[in-house]
Parts: C-alpha cells; structure tokens; sequence
C-alpha cells in the first residue's frame, strides 16, 4: 500500500513472523519494553498513528501490526482462521517474537476484544493492559439493554454471506471512508487523506472478507460461547480504560461496574469523543496515557470527573435508556 498521510518519519514498518503468519507491524522506538498497540473494525495500524510516538517517548518499542486479514499481514481463507484462539494466539506469537522481557498491550474495538480475552485466558503474562471503547465482556452482558441490541444489529447483518463484503465494497469501498465521517465527533481528525488510508486497505483484495470474518468467527464459528465457557477470572494487572462518551455502537452504560472485574481500574471519559476516540481527540488520549504509564494521577477530561462515580452515588449524571 502507499505510505499513508500524517504519520510521524519515526515510524518504521517491519515484516514480523509469528504464529505462522507474516504480519506488517508498524514501530516505533527500541528496547525490551513492547507496547502492543490492536487495531479494530475497520482499521489498521494507522489507527494508533498518534500514540506510537508518545510510547517510543515512555521508552517503549511501540508496535502496531495490521491484525491478520488487515492491510500488508497475511489473510488466511477460511472464516475459521479468524476465531478469537486463533486472534489470541497471534498476540502470544507476536510477544513472543519481539523478545520483550515487559508488555504492555492497548487495543481498540476488535483489538480490545481479543485484549480482554488475552488479558482473562492469553497464555503469557502481560503487565498492563489499556483499552479504548469496547466494554468488558461481563460487564457488558450485565448492562445490555434494548438500546445497546438495537446499536448492535451490524453484528448480525455480518452473518450473511457475501452480502456484507458487496456493501462494504461499494464505490471501491467508499462505504469504509465515510464510516469515519459519519460517526466522529472530530470530523477535522478525519480529512480525505485519512479516510483514504482505510479505505484502500479494505479495497486489497480479500480483505473484506477477512474483517467480516472475526465477526462470523465470533458468533457463528461459536467463539463468544467458548470464551463464556472458560469463565471470567478478574484482570489483576493495572488497566487503563478510556472511552469516547459519543460513540454511536456502543453505550456509555457497558463500561459500569467494569471495576468488579478489574480491580486496579483507571476510567476516564472523553465526553467529546467518538468511538474513534484515540484518533478523535489523540493528545487529551496522549496526556492521559502518558500519566499513566509514568503512575501519575491520570487527568480528568472537562466535567467528566463525576461519572467515573459508581452508579447510583449522589453527583453522578442520570442516563437515560439510550445512554
């Protein structure tokens, strides 16, 4: 693909082996300290185009690969490739391969699925963990709701055949470009030249089958069944959780009760950011990150102080259904 736009000239790109697959990883910085950065739906590593430099500054080696199926990594063909052991086991293949002695992993959407799961059952250690706008799995079954089903009816429209893939594809996958557009709160983060890096990566050929898959993997191929089945251990390693309070597929009240299962939780809100939010509002996403990596107190965005409350307590903001 051609160098996308915006992107900072520190930024390396490097064919990376692991669990048998060829991934393009873009890095960022040296050292034996990985920060594992996991794309989601419909991205690629561009999406963490603004923290890579931030994390070579923390003294990382700051990787962001193209998931398998994504960008320049490898696709394999059947929709079994995608089911989340197999997503987890490119995470221990890729920590494995970059010989880091400490591992930190951040993951957004898709990534952030495959990050929980890591985090509950992935077989290496991780030392911390940072998710951006997709809820934990059991604090998300404890507080869907009828909003959220009707938010989630893409994942559904995803189990057809072929269908998926001619829509995502229309206009040479305009479709892909104005996603971006549509649901950012930052339409100023989001220029032509940006929405044109995702929508060529989706154009290659194959990979919209590719991204479909994780979903089909997910729910037809049973993954969500079988990672229910293995249970829900608590996350003991520090995590930081941020999210974009506008994000349009997923409600704000998925992320209560998060600390149940993540004792060592940090909860921000970003009230004027999408679920794009590293993208939306990348240097409010920037000084929190570094806070928390350095263990210092992790700034508050504007008025969002009180909804890191737990719910019901006297100050917090009432949400309505849709929230």
């Amino acid at each position: 693909m051609p160098a996308p736009e915006y992107v900072d000239p520190a930024i390396r790109h490097e064919t990376v082996r692991a669990n048998e697959l060829d991934f393009h990883v873009a890095s960022c910085g040296e050292g034996d300290r990985l920060a594992l950065c996991l794309h989601g739906f419909p991205e690629s590593w561009y999406s963490w185009r603004h923290q890579l430099p931030l994390l070579a500054a923390q003294g990382f080696r700051a990787w962001a690969p193209d998931l398998r199926g994504y960008g320049d990594t490898e696709r394999p063909p059947r929709m079994q490739d995608y089911a989340l052991e197999a997503l987890m086991e490119d995470v221990a293949g890729l920590i494995e391969a970059s010989g880091a002695r400490e591992v930190t992993l951040l993951a957004h959407d898709w990534g952030a699925i495959i990050a929980w799961a890591f985090a509950m059952h992935g077989r290496l250690p991780l030392d911390r963990l940072a998710i951006f706008n997709v809820p934990h799995p059991a604090a998300f079954r404890e507080r869907v709701s009828f909003a959220q089903l009707r938010r989630s009816w893409y994942m559904l429209f995803f189990q057809l055949p072929r269908i998926p893939e001619w829509v995502l594809g229309r206009d040479d996958c305009a479709f892909v470009a104005e996603a971006f557009r549509r649901t950012c709160a930052h339409p100023e983060q989001f220029p032509d030249a940006v929405c044109e890096t995702y929508r060529a990566s989706a154009a290659q050929p194959g990979a919209r089958t590719a991204m479909v898959n994780y979903y089909r993997a997910l729910i037809r191929g049973g993954g969500s069944r079988r990672l229910a089945a293995r249970g829900i251990p608590r996350i003991e390693i520090p995590t930081l959780f941020v999210w974009g309070v506008q994000d349009i597929a997923l409600t704000l009240a998925t992320t209560f009760g998060t600390e149940r299962h993540v004792p060592d939780l940090t909860l921000r809100y970003l009230p004027d950011a999408s679920h794009w939010v590293q993208q939306d509002e990348p240097e409010r996403v920037n000084e929190m990150l570094a806070a928390w990596l350095e263990g210092k107190p992790v700034p508050f965005a504007p008025g969002c102080a009180a909804l890191d409350l737990p719910p019901g307590s006297p100050g917090r903001p009432s949400l309505g259904a849709g929230a």
